[in-house]
């Protein structure tokens, strides 16, 4: 339940912002965790920055147009929303996607505000993207659909301005064709102004395995906190992208067994242990679904048409492919299946109904905006070398990101306990993330 003035400034945000479900829910998550920080913080609710929180700095629309091999002009939508600067400029990345609409670009720029407070860094909340769909397109397409969406979005970012990266459909192909247009039209080689950019031109190492190996370090502290670890666990991984991929890695290097991941087609069990290098090769080389890889593995793998990867039973939980994909049904199937902790890769992937019945359960829950944080920490890692004009090894960037994950583990436990919820890395993420920001705002006035 919503305190009182909470429950108006969520009713303000439904009135303001018809029809964007996924935004709603978002906030609402936010608002039922932050009740008790009012009582301690009156400033807060004086100066109005839940108000100020909830409302975004700015919002972009721009059309994008573009010409596919045959000669053809498409018209697709970008945006870009500038959610919140207080802790420093915007970072969140672009997702290119026909799914993507002014509703989902805003809950994933609101996540991003607390999500990057929590790494520590001096970084603000933003993100953006476009309803254009990459698959099935040809390189050439997807290059001038890229410089296309850059040429427009070139006058509203920069180093100390807005910083943007990659996200579901924008990997490191695409943020090289957009950082190209970038360079093209200013005439700067800025290399800070875009993050998730190829080691050749000024990319830091780890970036590519950011999000999946934070993600796994963030389970494993929850884990050693319950006195276990990965060791020998049985763990299924949704997805096969790229954050699911590199969760996939860093649990095998821990010693937990991954039986099972997936794609919009259906998923794939492999009792034995995916075969990483396999899955590799077909995802991320050949770009094939996933019932490619069970016919190449033979053997007692798999694939499963059109069902839910959360039926197969597991001790740890990692959904790494998209928002809302965990449902109260799933939650309980994988309680029912002996899972005792979950682990966000994606952002928002656990429906409310879900999040609940873990808790009830007791299952060891860390919410994307702490476990998934890797990938954004790791961006600003990335920024701190362009601005020094540095290159870190892989093992000192892995290092720092681990020393982050941990910190954050440290911090969203601390505040929970705080708080008097112990073990509720829910309200422990969200409070922490969102006192920083709160006080960095009283401090600039009404920034």
């Amino acid at each position: 339940m919503l305190h009182e003035k909470l429950s108006s400034i969520y009713d303000n945000v439904l009135h303001r912002n018809p029809g964007e479900t996924e935004f709603h829910q978002a906030v609402r998550e936010v608002l039922e965790s932050i009740g008790p920080v009012l009582g301690k913080h009156p400033e807060y609710a004086e100066s109005k920055i839940i108000e100020r929180i909830c409302e975004p700095e700015r919002q972009i629309i721009f059309r994008v147009p573009w010409e596919d091999d045959r000669g053809e002009v498409h018209i697709n939508r970008g945006f870009r929303v500038e959610f919140n600067s207080a802790l420093g400029p915007y970072k969140g990345g672009l997702r290119f996607h026909p799914s993507v609409y002014l509703g989902i670009v805003k809950f994933l720029g609101f996540e991003q505000i607390f999500k990057n407070s929590l790494t520590g860094l001096p970084i603000g909340g933003g993100k953006g993207g476009s309803d254009f769909d990459p698959k099935g397109r040809s390189q050439r397409e997807i290059m001038r659909f890229c410089q296309s969406f850059m040429t427009e979005l070139y006058r509203h970012i920069g180093e100390y301005t807005d910083v943007p990266a990659g996200d579901i459909g924008v990997g490191g192909r695409e943020v090289g064709y957009l950082f190209g247009q970038y360079k093209r039209i200013t005439n700067r080689y800025e290399s800070g102004v875009i993050t998730g950019k190829g080691l050749s031109y000024g990319g830091a190492q780890v970036r590519t395995e950011a999000t999946g190996y934070g993600c796994a370090f963030f389970v494993d502290e929850m884990l050693k906190a319950r006195g276990t670890s990965f060791d020998g666990k049985r763990v299924v991984v949704s997805g096969s992208g790229n954050v699911a991929v590199y969760t996939i890695e860093k649990i095998q290097q821990l010693g937990g067994v991954v039986v099972a991941c997936s794609d919009s087609s259906g998923y794939v069990v492999d009792d034995a242990g995916i075969d990483l290098d396999l899955l590799k090769q077909v995802k991320e080389v050949e770009r094939l679904r996933v019932d490619v890889y069970a016919k190449r593995r033979g053997g007692d793998a798999s694939f499963v048409p059109g069902r839910s990867v959360w039926e197969v039973p597991c001790e740890v939980a990692m959904p790494s492919a998209t928002q809302n994909e965990v449902t109260g049904r799933d939650a309980e199937m994988l309680v029912r299946g002996g899972c005792i902790a979950v682990g966000e890769g994606a952002n928002m992937p656990t429906m409310p109904e879900g999040i609940r019945v873990f808790q009830e359960a007791g299952v060891a829950f860390g919410p994307g905006k702490a476990a998934n944080a890797g990938g954004v920490a790791t961006s600003a890692l990335e920024m701190q070398q362009n601005a020094s004009r540095d290159s870190w090894s892989f093992e000192f960037s892995e290092r720092r990101l681990q020393e982050i994950m941990r910190d954050i583990h440290a911090r969203c436990l601390a505040t929970a306990d705080e708080y008097g919820m112990p073990g509720n890395y829910v309200a422990g993420a969200n409070i922490d993330g969102f006192r920083r920001v709160a006080d960095a705002m009283l401090a600039l006035g009404l920034i």
